[in-house]
């Protein structure tokens, strides 16, 4: 019993799916300012984004993450600035980092169950709580930084 156990969580660690994410810094020249969320179930506020799931393109993802999360629109390319490993998520988990500078906010986001807050922030005047891998990917990203490989 205990071999079989062990055989199975082995070959269960080897083959568990590679998840794969994609997260968005919206950046508004002209007010130099970010657009960021505040999930109801993490906390902090964070660059909006989400998972990729089967049969979706990084670029779809991309869109419907901000759609959802922030009724963003996007106008232009997106630019794809670094990929990630997110050992926090999971040792398997990797994300894909858009700079996102053409688009439009249909409206407002209203809070729901998934987002209790969400806007657009000065870069020099970001809220309290922004998480610090929050903070290191604006520097990296808007400052020509060298991207970490750990997210």
């Amino acid at each position: 019993m205990r071999i079989r156990h062990f055989l199975f969580h082995t070959i269960f660690l080897f083959r568990r799916p590679m998840t794969l994410g994609v997260r968005a810094i919206v950046y508004d020249e002209k007010k130099n300012a970010v657009f960021l969320v505040r999930h109801t179930y993490v906390p902090g506020w964070q660059l909006p984004g989400g998972g990729v799931e089967r049969g979706e393109t990084f670029g779809q993802a991309l869109e419907k993450e901000l759609r959802e999360e922030g009724n963003i629109v996007l106008t232009g390319r997106p630019q794809l600035f670094a990929l990630y490993k997110n050992a926090h998520a999971s040792p398997r988990d990797h994300v894909a980092l858009y700079i996102c500078r053409s688009f439009e906010q249909t409206g407002p986001r209203k809070r729901d169950r998934e987002i209790a807050e969400s806007g657009f922030f000065p870069l020099d005047r970001l809220p309290e709580n922004t998480t610090p891998s929050t903070k290191r990917r604006l520097q990296e990203a808007l400052h020509d930084l060298d991207p970490l490989p750990l997210w």
